[in-house]
Order: C-alpha cells, then structure tokens, then sequence
C-alpha cells in the first residue's frame, strides 16, 4: 500500500475530496494553509492513500504527537475517513497501521481518538486493532463570540 506524507501545498490539495466530505466545516480559501500550519507549529502529520488511478486520495488519517501529563507522549489521532467509493479495501486499517508503526518506532506509548457514538463499523475497527474504551469525551462550547478565533 502507497502511504504519502503530505507535507506541500499541492499534496494537501490533493486531498480536498476527502477532507471536504469528512470535514465540512473546512473553508476552501484557507484549508491548505490551515492544515499546513498545523503541521509546522502543532506536530500534525497527514498522511493519505491515492486512488488506484492517482487521481485523488482514497482515504487519510490526520494525527498529531503530543504531550499530556495524564498520558505522558502520546499520538492522538484527529482523523480518519475512507473515500466511501473506496471503502472495503482496508485502506482505514492499513493507516491505523502505519500509525501503530510510527508510535512503535519514536517510542511513544499510546496512541488515543475519540469517535462518533453511531460509527459502529469504526468501532469495530478499533476494538480489532486492540483499542480499548477508555473515557467518555465531553465538549461544551466557549463563551459566545470566540468560535474560530485562533489563539495568540
């Protein structure tokens, strides 16, 4: 399997289906420079499957490595989403994979992600990856004014 690291302009513009369908809050004016400054200020690595005919990403996963002090370092997966034309073809285990590798060889512990109560095929994916349902997520919105702000 082709496992690319997008790390320019035009590698993460190869991925705009996939981002898009998965994330339709991005803004199409500013998601490429987003996402590459994720990877430059916040430890963000993209990586992505090409479609059979290299015409776009089939599937990709977004994660980044950090450090917590509950976890110590960790990899926290962001991402995760097959094209569903593309769907059946392992492509979501193989980039769980190839994340499990890197952790293995930069010696990181544990590798987190929170995912969606409904998504129980990806459920079933994790649990036969050895994930383990480890808390429950809680989110509430910040004071009213601020969505979208970056901070400084």
């Amino acid at each position: 399997m082709n496992f690319i690291v997008a790390n320019t302009r035009e590698q993460v513009a190869f991925c705009k289906d996939v981002l898009f369908a998965f994330r339709t809050n991005l803004d199409e004016s500013t998601y490429i420079d987003l996402v590459l400054k994720m990877i430059e200020d916040e430890r963000f690595k993209l990586v992505y499957i090409p479609s059979d005919d290299n015409t776009t990403a089939a599937a990709f996963i977004g994660y980044r490595v950090m450090h917590t002090l509950r976890t110590s370092w960790m990899i926290y997966v962001d991402d995760l989403y097959t094209d569903p034309g593309h769907r059946g073809k392992g492509f979501a285990g193989a980039l769980l994979d190839y994340v499990d590798r890197d952790a293995r060889e930069k010696g990181i512990p544990s590798i987190h992600l929170d995912s969606g109560y409904m998504l129980h095929d990806a459920h079933r994916l994790y649990l036969n990856k050895g994930y383990v349902l480890a808390c429950n997520h809680f989110a509430k919105p910040a004071a009213t004014g601020v969505a979208g702000t970056a901070i400084s």
